[in-house]
């Protein structure tokens, strides 16, 4: 069953046999703890001899090891194995709504569904049904790729937003009698997480029309002031794994020789999380940035440079902790100014009259030229405060701290000014973001 207008097919999903420990099926988004491999070491400790999604997924700490390849002919012949065998069981068209608790909140709602790749667009400027908020990196999809282009699966740990600040999709269904399909405590702190099935035909059609509502045309320029095309979804966690599978599904129809029956092929459509961004329990929170390999003082140097060659001035001044850090970057007037350590050395950073909007935009800018120069140094994209530190304050590291960005203004921004810079805001902490559990075939 597909609807069109707004971009959704419900899908058939894949579930794991009944059975199965589900505790030990689930696993965070393989783009988390990128930097700890301690992490991924316990899960694979936890899950072994288990059913679980962790051999499906390439987790990106081991991106540039060696064996690549290997891993990824292994994930394939696994997710092959669980269709196989019985491991997976595929469920009646419907979507699942879920409810989240973590260590931060008491509720978060959700509802799986798939959304039609024809209708989203991550250049720059796009006017599609379904929007990047965020700069896609195109470096970052050739690794992705390849693990998606041979596999029969898809699991998916991308969240898509929908601006419903009346809660007329998601919400009304937990006032439905609905059949409870797994609750279960995830593993490593990250919180409960509860599944119900939405199959009845007249709930299906429920969302249908209040999605259908929210896409209307007259009402969304009014409520945006602008004459453009209606953007209905906005990425918030797993853009470069939705643009991955946008970028093989072009591929697919640019290679088929039969142009109209291509369209129906599974690989049209991507499985998601939908989340009211109006969502009591969804949390903004920054995305901060730590360089490795570096020389600090270099590095201090390359970005008073870099700042006096746009015609503002940057200035670092010292203090004794992050507190400390955090409260001189709050009185700054006319100026961003952020935290940094630089080697252990906290201080903040301030870039009088900036020409971005942003801080984050500003500090990027800077960090993307200095990385072009510098071929050894590495950067990461960090969730919560204290990693940075831990990570920056090593003899050659420096960590800089980012302010998060209002959740109310998300829609408004990227209808008015197009995407944000790339790891502009994380839609809650680490150990918030999305578990694989739900599948769907994609061949």
């Amino acid at each position: 069953m597909t609807f069109d207008k707004i971009g959704v097919q419900v899908p058939k999903i894949l579930l794991p046999k009944a059975g199965t420990d589900m505790r030990k099926w689930a696993v965070i988004a393989c783009d988390q703890y990128t930097s700890d491999r301690s992490y991924w070491q316990r899960l694979e400790e936890q899950t072994k001899g288990c059913l679980s999604t962790l051999p499906l997924i390439f987790p990106e700490v081991y991106l540039e090891d060696k064996d690549a390849a290997a891993r990824i002919q292994s994930i394939n012949q696994t997710m092959e194995q669980y269709l196989a065998d019985g491991s997976l069981v595929e469920q009646q068209e419907g979507f699942i709504l879920i409810d989240r608790k973590t260590c931060e909140v008491e509720s978060r709602k959700g509802l799986i569904l798939a959304l039609d790749l024809e209708q989203y667009d991550y250049n720059k400027g796009a006017q599609s049904l379904i929007r990047a908020t965020e700069g896609t990196i195109l470096d970052r999809l050739p690794p992705r790729i390849k693990v998606r282009e041979n596999a029969p699966i898809e699991l998916p740990h991308i969240m898509v937003l929908i601006d419903d600040p009346q809660r007329t999709v998601i919400e009304p269904l937990f006032d439905e009698q609905l059949e409870t399909i797994y609750d279960f405590e995830l593993l490593e702190n990250g919180g409960h997480l509860k599944g119900y099935r939405i199959d009845q035909p007249e709930l299906i059609e429920g969302i249908a029309a209040a999605l259908g509502k929210l896409a209307d045309a007259e009402a969304y320029q009014v409520k945006y002031a602008v004459e453009d095309a209606v953007m209905l979804y906005a990425m918030g966690d797993g853009n470069h794994s939705f643009a991955t599978a946008k970028a093989i599904w072009e591929k697919l129809k640019e290679e088929a020789a039969d142009k109209a029956a291509i369209m129906n092929h599974p690989a049209r459509y991507a499985l998601v999380e939908l989340v009211n961004v109006h969502d009591p329990g969804l949390e903004f929170e920054a995305i901060h940035r730590v360089l490795f390999n570096v020389d600090v003082e270099q590095l201090k140097g390359q970005m008073e440079t870099f700042f006096a060659a746009r015609g503002t001035k940057m200035t670092f001044t010292g203090c004794t902790d992050l507190a400390e850090a955090e409260a001189l970057a709050e009185k700054a007037e006319n100026a961003h100014a952020f935290p940094a350590i630089f080697a252990g050395q906290f201080g903040v950073c301030s870039v009088a009259d900036p020409e971005y909007t942003l801080v984050v935009a500003t500090l990027q800018a800077c960090l993307d030229q200095f990385l072009q120069d510098n071929s050894v140094a590495r950067v990461d994209y960090i969730h919560g405060t204290k990693a940075v530190t831990e990570f920056g304050s090593k003899a050659d590291a420096a960590g800089f701290y980012l302010p998060s960005i209002s959740k109310h203004d998300l829609f408004k921004t990227i209808v008015l000014d197009g995407a944000l810079p790339r790891k502009t805001f994380s839609m809650g902490e680490a150990d918030e973001k999305r578990f694989y559990l739900e599948c769907r075939r994609i061949k």
